[in-house]
């Protein structure tokens, strides 16, 4: 164990840092139409929603081989390349004018999502397990950057022109890397080889978290990122306006997280998924039912973002449990998962607005995936012997 200056300080830098790099990963959420037309493309429906979702593709994916890289060379190392490679993205973006291009920049900006399995790997090793429910939920408020992008880039575009908030993105991550000079490295498992920690991929465990992480992160980040759209094309709100609820929704599912993490230290877990997946799947139903009253779908969007926030600190109590000396990997695995549920829905949802004319039918698959986490939630955790955490 560290120090306890250098355990908090490792603890605060790491949040922060994974903030700035999730502010990038969503900064083309509020500013889409500003990006569109400064770019001089006209969209369809399913390529905007194409574009919103294309940053979440890699920074799903590639959160696995930078969990691995976590655990080999240590998070500090990783944290300081990581954001000096999201420079070169943040420098491009408004300076294309193709659409194939924009989905280029979107994809390589992507990689700003892989900071959660950097960060959460690189906490993990100052705390004891006893705190760590706690201390991974407060490493998870980072995902707050998506509400600083939301709130903030609308407003900030009006006096600083596109140009200028990228410039702002590149001196914020710029500090960072400064910042992050004088923090403790974590220890890392320099026998650690990519066999050996893909071997996590053979718990089953791995999975089943992966799979839960898919609903809830993917639900955290679905809606971050289409509240916006939900909120001009249904009620006609202004962009800003509309830049407000998406906040909101992404700030207070980012600070329930870590009360998800202190109840996981307190109540069994899988128990809190247990009413944390029932309630998903009566709310999703009201919000299909009641989707276009403005009044039920803003109260709606508090419900989820306090579920899916509980249900993010939850999981990740469980995820150090999962292979000792592989948190990085695993934590790769399962935040993958989590962001690819982030992916698909937006997609899912252009394609069905363009077919029907309406998002209905797509939230109540959200109730469909809810259902199914539930029933094998109950069939290998509850019902069944095997507990993770004891």
């Amino acid at each position: 164990m560290e120090s306890k200056g250098k355990s908090y300080l490792a603890l605060a830098m790491g949040t922060l840092s994974m903030m700035v790099c999730f502010m990038v990963w969503l900064c083309l959420s509020p500013l889409v139409d500003v990006i569109l037309n400064n770019a001089g493309v006209q969209v369809s429906e399913f390529q905007r929603s194409f574009l919103l979702a294309t940053p979440i593709l890699l920074g799903s994916i590639m959160r696995i081989p930078m969990g691995i890289l976590t655990d080999r060379w240590g998070g500090k190392k990783t944290y300081i390349v990581l954001m000096i490679f999201l420079i070169i993205p943040v420098l491009m973006m408004p300076r294309v004018h193709s659409y194939g291009m924009l989905i280029f920049t979107a994809l390589l900006l992507g990689m700003a999502g892989t900071s959660f399995a950097v960060g959460v790997s690189y906490v993990t090793g100052f705390f004891p397990p006893e705190k760590q429910g706690l201390v991974l939920g407060i490493a998870g408020v980072g995902n707050i950057g998506t509400a600083f992008s939301a709130f903030f880039l609308p407003r900030l575009v009006k006096s600083m022109g596109l140009e200028g908030i990228f410039y702002l993105l590149v001196v914020l991550l710029v500090i960072f890397v400064i910042l992050m000079l004088f923090c403790p490295e974590s220890k890392t498992n320099k026998e650690a080889t990519i066999g050996k920690s893909l071997s996590v991929a053979k718990e089953k465990d791995t999975w089943f978290l992966a799979l839960f992480y898919f609903l809830t992160f993917g639900m955290f980040m679905s809606m971050s990122n289409l509240l916006p759209t939900f909120m001009t094309k249904l009620f006609s709100q202004s962009l800003v306006d509309a830049g407000i609820w998406a906040a909101i929704f992404a700030v207070i599912g980012t600070l329930v997280r870590p009360l998800g993490g202190y109840l996981s230290d307190k109540i069994r877990p899988m128990t809190l998924l247990r009413y944390d997946f029932i309630a998903l799947i009566v709310v999703a139903i009201v919000f299909g039912i009641f989707l276009k009253n403005q009044g039920i779908f803003s109260a709606i969007v508090v419900i989820i973002a306090i579920l899916v926030g509980m249900g993010n600190g939850i999981i990740f109590k469980m995820v150090p449990f999962v292979s000792s000396g592989n948190t990085g990997a695993v934590t790769g695995f399962v935040g993958a998962m989590g962001g690819l549920g982030g992916y698909f829905p937006p997609i899912i949802l252009g394609i069905i607005k363009q077919s029907t004319g309406g998002y209905e039918i797509g939230i109540y698959l959200i109730a469909v995936v809810a259902l199914i986490c539930l029933v094998l939630l109950q069939k290998e955790y509850i019902s069944g012997q095997h507990k993770i955490v004891k």
